[in-house]
C-alpha cells in the first residue's frame, strides 16, 4: 500500500479557513453590490416622483393663475369703460394679426370688408358677449 502524505492537522485548517473567507469576502461583495444597486433604484425613483410633483405644483400654479385672470378680465369688462377697451384690445389684435401675416407670407391677405372696421369690430364683441352668457 503506498504511503500517503497527509497534511498536518493546522495546515489543513488554515486551507479550509481561508476558503471560507473568500467565500465570504464573495458573498459579502455581492451583498453590498446588491444593496448599492437598490439604493440607487430608489433614489431613481425617488428623484423621478419629486420632479413629477414639480411639475404638477406647475401646472396648478399656471390653472390658477390663468382662472384669476379670467375673472379678474371678465370684473374689468362689466366695469364702466369695459367694452370700450374690449373694442380696442379687439381692434389692436386684429391689425397686428393682419401685420404679422404680410410680414410672414408672401401673399397679401386683406380683410373682405377692409373699409367697414366697425362691422368686424362688432362682430368680434358678438362673439365674446355669446361667451359670456
Amino acid at each position: 500500500m503506498p504511503c500517503r502524505r497527509r497534511s498536518p492537522p493546522n495546515v489543513k485548517s488554515a486551507l479550509i479557513a481561508a476558503s471560507e473567507g473568500r467565500k465570504q469576502e464573495q458573498i459579502n461583495i455581492a451583498t453590498g453590490e446588491r444593496e448599492a444597486s437598490i439604493a440607487k433604484s430608489e433614489g431613481e425613483k425617488q428623484a423621478s416622483i419629486n420632479r413629477a410633483e414639480g411639475q404638477a405644483a406647475a401646472i396648478i400654479a399656471i390653472a390658477n393663475a390663468s382662472a384669476e385672470a379670467l375673472r379678474k378680465t371678465a370684473a374689468a369688462i362689466q366695469s364702466p369703460g369695459g367694452e370700450e377697451a374690449v373694442n380696442l384690445k379687439v381692434a389692436e389684435q386684429y391689425v397686428a394679426a393682419f401685420s404679422q401675416l404680410a410680414k410672414t407670407n408672401n401673399s397679401i391677405i386683406v380683410p373682405a370688408n377692409l373699409s367697414d372696421m366697425s362691422t368686424l369690430i362688432a362682430s368680434a364683441l358678438q362673439v365674446v358677449k355669446a361667451q359670456g352668457k
